[in-house]
């Protein structure tokens, strides 16, 4: 997809406006082409899921959020390149997983540096945590993976531990053109010789 050329209008906003938080979402209401959909949980500034939706424009993109602020640059920078296959989110990702993400409809996810939550008496907040894979399963479609990546050992060992417990995924290898897309806080954290931890998980 062509990115915008210099001085064009951008295309109005591609955050997704909710009308209801107990519907489950039509992707086909969210996208024009009706393909497979991967999703990014904490987009951050939205680098990573930018770049990866350019590079895949046989697939949607779904961005999730809480911060505005971050989803906005998210926004910006997907109209920026003329994106229309990328759609931001701002909401809660546990809630969406649990209720509004329709049955078997992902094809991927994403979770890159989520908060560790590091104190142990604060590590009951991690997104990635007991009952996380059965979650998944419910969205994810056969065969479909989830991508993990930390900077904090203790929660790597945390991610790996949950869903090697779960029968009901396998552990893959992240492909190498993933592997390549980096996200800022990944570069930054590599800069301060904090190593990637990664790891892949498919469906059964």
């Amino acid at each position: 997809m062509s990115g915008v050329p210099p001085g064009a209008l951008l295309a109005p906003t591609l955050i997704h406006r909710f009308t209801s938080i107990i519907e489950p979402l039509d992707w086909a209401q969210l996208f024009a082409s009706a393909q497979p959909v991967e999703m990014e949980i904490g987009s951050g500034d939205g680098g990573f899921l930018s770049r990866h939706a350019s590079a895949q424009p046989s697939r949607n993109f779904v961005g999730v959020e809480r911060l505005l602020g971050r989803l906005r640059k998210l926004d910006r920078r997907a109209r920026r390149a003329g994106l229309q296959n990328v759609r931001p989110l701002r909401i809660e990702a546990e809630y969406l997983l649990r209720y509004l993400v329709p049955h078997q409809s992902l094809h991927a996810v994403h979770i890159y540096f989520p908060d560790p939550w590091p104190k142990a008496r604060h590590a009951k907040h991690r997104l990635v945590k007991a009952g996380f894979p059965e979650l998944l399963h419910r969205v994810l479609a056969p065969s479909g993976v989830v991508y993990l990546r930390t900077d904090h050992l203790e929660y790597a060992l945390q991610m790996r531990e949950v869903f090697d417990a779960s029968p009901q995924f396998a552990a893959v290898e992240t492909p190498a053109a993933l592997v390549a897309l980096t996200t800022e806080f990944e570069t930054a954290f590599n800069a301060q010789g904090k190593p990637t931890q990664r790891a892949a998980y498919q469906r059964r």
